[in-house]
Parts: structure tokens; sequence; C-alpha cells
């Protein structure tokens, strides 16, 4: 599975991108897929993931309310809306895929493949 994000750029506070990771192959609509992201000097850390059924969403707490984890398998794409952008919401985002259908959402350990990550800035 090869994972393409793209949609990053800089924005002011307040402001809103999307991101979109679009994945290769015929099993998309079977894995999970999640957003992680990494600043400077940080570990990477969980933003959001969907079940490969989109039936379950979870978000972490920093970003519900302004961000919203979406797919569309017939696209093979996953989105993350990200409304009222702050500046701690700057950093590299990665996309991700889970194969296990039970597996955990949030730990960066359970996912099995990544994408090279969209820079995202947000300037006050």
């Amino acid at each position: 599975v090869q994972l393409q994000a793209s949609g990053g750029g800089s924005v002011q506070a307040g402001g809103s991108l999307r991101l979109s990771c679009a994945a290769s192959g015929r099993t998309f609509s079977s894995y999970n897929m999640g957003w992680f992201r990494q600043a400077p000097g940080k570990e990477r850390e969980f933003v959001a993931a969907i079940r490969w059924s989109g039936g379950g969403t979870r978000y972490s707490d920093s970003v519900k309310g302004r961000f919203t984890i979406s797919r569309d398998n017939a696209k093979n794409t996953v989105y993350l809306q990200m409304n009222n952008l702050k500046p701690e919401d700057t950093a590299v985002y990665y996309c991700a895929a889970q194969i296990t259908p039970w597996g955990a959402l949030s730990t960066v350990d359970g996912y099995d493949y990544w994408g090279q990550g969209t820079q995202v800035t947000v300037s006050s």
C-alpha cells in the first residue's frame, strides 16, 4: 500500500485546510485510516482516525470539534477537514493505514503503512 498525502499549506489562525490521502491498491476499503502529526522536536502524535467501514471515528482532545475525518472508499481517499486552525496545529501531517480491523486507532505502533507527510503551518 502506498499513501500520498496532500493539501498542506500556510494559513492564518482561524483558517481552514483540507488534507487528502490517496491510497494505492484495491484493499483500501478494508483498512482503518489515521492522521498523525509531528511538530519540530516533538514526538509524532495522534490526530484522528476512522474505521474501515467509516462507522467509527476517533479524535484527539486537542482537535475535537475542529477537525473532521472522512473517507471515500470509491476514491481510495481519506480526508481531514481542519477548521479554526491554531498556531499549535503547525506540524507535518501524516496519514497511515492499519490492516487489523479491531486495532487500536490512536497509537503510532498500530499502523502498518505511512504516507510521506504534508506540512501545515498556522501563523498567529
